[in-house]
């Protein structure tokens, strides 16, 4: 395997093997195949523990966006977007940015946008949400791509309720302890925070535009 990313993927996947005394998977197969089946697995059973909390609860733990968080805490742990500071101020800005934009423009009270459909305050809402987002995002330096779809769901009334923001962040901090677990597992420094910027570390889009602080 060739780039960085590539290596971290691998690493995750047969340290994990390794520890279930099952090297020989990843010596027998293709890694593509491989790290396809890791992932399938793990993405399977983080939404299906977070969605099964959700059952037994009650409460909206399960929203679209933990998707698209749980393929990079297991696809590529060591970028900057997979740390627990990135996601979970991620998370957060992009839940408050859109609560904040339906109160401004008088919608919390309102029908999601899926059964009213789309007008001139829902855009001004949407719009709103994910400016503010992907701004302080950038702001702060805690770059995390779901953060986008958070924003835009809360903006477009599933989520309106302000109530709902500690259960979308319990949602998120149960998938972090699952990354964390796993990461661990196999051998691999995930963050307790934030990732530490190496030597010469070098700016891109996976570190959100600026080394870690």
């Amino acid at each position: 395997m060739s780039s960085g990313g590539e290596t971290q993927r691998w690493r995750l996947v047969r340290g994990v093997l390794r520890r279930m005394h099952l090297e020989r998977v990843s010596e027998r197969f293709d890694p593509t195949l491989v790290l396809a089946a890791f992932n399938f697995v793990n993405g399977g059973v983080s939404i299906g523990l977070i969605a099964a909390v959700a059952l037994w609860t009650g409460e909206s733990f399960i929203f679209p966006s933990l998707g698209a968080t749980a393929f990079i805490l297991f696809y590529m742990p060591l970028a900057a977007p997979a740390s627990p500071r990135n996601v979970l101020l991620g998370h957060l800005i992009g839940a408050l940015a859109g609560w904040a934009s339906l109160a401004l423009f008088g919608l919390l009270d309102a029908a999601p946008a899926v059964m009213a459909g789309m007008d001139w305050p829902r855009v001004g809402a949407t719009a709103l949400s994910l400016a503010v987002t992907t701004s302080l995002m950038a702001l702060l330096r805690v770059a995390h791509p779901p953060a986008g779809a958070t924003t835009l769901i809360v903006s477009l009334g599933l989520m309106p309720q302000l109530s709902q923001i500690p259960v979308l962040m319990a949602a998120v901090l149960l998938l972090l302890a699952q990354a964390l677990v796993l990461n661990r597992l196999a051998g691999l420094p995930y963050p307790w925070w934030a990732r530490q910027a190496g030597p010469g570390a070098q700016l891109d889009i996976a570190s959100g535009g600026a080394p870690a602080r």
